[in-house]
């Protein structure tokens, strides 16, 4: 499997927006763009008003609802595997599945046209098997980044309370990565509804300090059980990820190639990093800090939520001319053809139908019927 480091230096160099916004400036520009989804949806012949879910802030979910979604997840965790044990012996439960695919198709899923109508549609998916599998209600919550920028730690996502998603890694001596500094943690999770999940997949490109052990296969498809790691602190949200920050790539960007690579961290301005690459970076450790293995932790999908989001706005400042448009190849080192939008979207192993993009590109069309508050 290549090594993701030249890869990753192309995807943590993005423009270091200065300046503060309001504490709710991306929540104005959301609130701002919802009448040309609302428009959207009454043309839509697949979602209408009764049937429209509504993803919020895990900070914004009541107590119980937090708890409901915690049982569903731990329900994956705890729920067979759905794939051959032979070829995916470190796959143990249905959450692993997601992971499998992840592992499978990352690079050719970041970095390149799809990157943001595949993790619509992977996320989705996730949050279908919650509910269709697992017996939640609720909708998939996501991460205002800017809302915790300064303090991850504090955030009722990170507190390691019941109704967190888990605390923070164990504190140990440890060095800084190549793409991010040494936090406050680095160590097993020792808090909070997850604190003994047991991680088998990966790694496959680890960046972590102390370094996971090995996975027995090079595909990172073996059996590898270890403890869920985190390093988190606010060394880079406070950085690259404020809510000044998010409203500039949403209100400065005005073609997709442009805001799709900035928001992955792709964009080549100076030495910063993009809020994608800043959150998962946050997280970090393992399996957090590998780019193929991330979704092995929980937190991951309410991650993907808040990137859904950001983009989610961002088509509907325009949207009549933000949704059928994408830019970028097919593969993460800048190979391959140009993607298209009749190229398809394939999480067979996790979700039976396989789409086009342009089926993807709108929250109130096709498979979807969600909107974000």
């Amino acid at each position: 499997m290549p090594s993701l480091y030249k890869g990753l230096c192309l995807l943590t160099s993005v423009l270091c927006l200065t300046g503060e916004a309001s504490a709710d400036a991306v929540t104005d520009l959301q609130t701002k763009g919802r009448t040309a989804i609302n428009a959207q949806l009454a043309k839509s012949t697949t979602c209408n008003a009764a049937n429209l879910m509504v993803r919020k802030e895990w900070g914004d979910v009541p107590a119980d609802g937090r708890r409901a979604y915690i049982k569903a997840v731990q329900c994956l965790l705890t729920s067979p595997s759905k794939l051959s044990a032979s070829q995916f012996p470190g796959a143990k439960s249905r959450y692993d599945d997601f992971v499998v695919t992840h592992i499978q198709q990352t690079l050719s899923i970041h970095g390149t046209g799809n990157f943001l109508s595949w993790h619509r549609y992977f996320t989705w998916a996730y949050e279908q098997a919650l509910r269709n599998e697992c017996g939640y209600n609720g909708t998939q919550p996501y991460w205002d980044y800017g809302r915790w920028a300064a303090d991850p730690e504090k955030s009722p996502i990170f507190d390691g309370s019941d109704t967190s998603m888990s605390g923070n890694g164990k504190k140990v001596s440890h060095q800084a990565t190549s793409i991010g500094p040494a936090q406050n943690g680095g160590g097993c999770v020792e808090t909070g509804p997850f604190a003994n999940m047991t991680v088998h997949l990966g790694p496959v490109s680890p960046l972590a300090d102390p370094a996971p052990p090995r996975n027995p296969r090079s595909d990172g498809f073996g059996d590898n059980s270890r403890c869920l790691r985190r390093d988190l602190g606010p060394g880079l949200t406070s950085k690259y990820a404020t809510t000044s920050i998010l409203a500039s790539l949403i209100t400065g960007r005005k073609d997709i190639g442009t805001f799709q690579n900035d928001l992955q961290s792709a964009g080549g301005f100076g030495g910063g990093m993009g809020v994608h690459g800043a959150a998962h970076f946050t997280i970090g450790s393992d399996p957090g800090g590998d780019f193929y293995t991330s979704p092995g932790d929980p937190a991951f999908w309410l991650l993907h939520g808040g990137i859904d989001r950001l983009w989610t706005i961002w088509q509907s400042q325009d949207l009549p001319n933000r949704m059928q448009v994408i830019a970028g190849g097919t593969s993460m080192m800048g190979g391959g053809a140009a993607q298209k939008l009749t190229d398809n979207v394939d999480i067979s192993n996790v979700a039976g139908k396989v789409y086009q993009i342009k089926d993807l590109v709108s929250v109130v069309d096709g498979p979807f019927c969600y909107v974000y508050e």
